[in-house]
């Protein structure tokens, strides 16, 4: 029997891998922008994984609203995908809020000291 836990490795490992990959596609590092500052590149980053992953729900959506010859693509596989494509977006919308708001708070507890 198989285990569909998913542990804090995987997370971490999918968030990176989200970050990494949107960089990459916009033609560029995070640290190679002309961000003033590693915060604003993670931020940048974090907004690029997130348009991707939007342009993927949104796709999906249209898929499910438009009408073709047969009508609407409602079928349970683009449902299913379409679901599961939003609660990625969920997810990374989470992390890249909790990221922020953890590392800004930080910066602003040393900026203090």
């Amino acid at each position: 029997m198989s285990s569909n836990t998913i542990n804090a490795s995987d997370s971490s490992q999918f968030v990176n891998t989200m970050i990494g990959n949107s960089a990459a596609s916009a033609g560029r590092s995070a640290s190679a922008d002309q961000s003033h500052s590693w915060f604003e590149a993670m931020a940048k980053a974090w907004g690029s994984a997130l348009d991707q992953q939007a342009n993927k729900v949104t796709t999906l959506s249209d898929q499910v609203s438009s009408s073709g010859t047969n009508g609407p693509s409602d079928s349970p596989s683009v449902l299913t995908q379409l679901t599961a494509e939003s609660l990625k977006m969920q997810f990374l919308s989470t992390s890249a809020s909790t990221s922020t708001n953890a590392i800004g708070q930080a910066l602003n507890s040393l900026g203090q000291k």
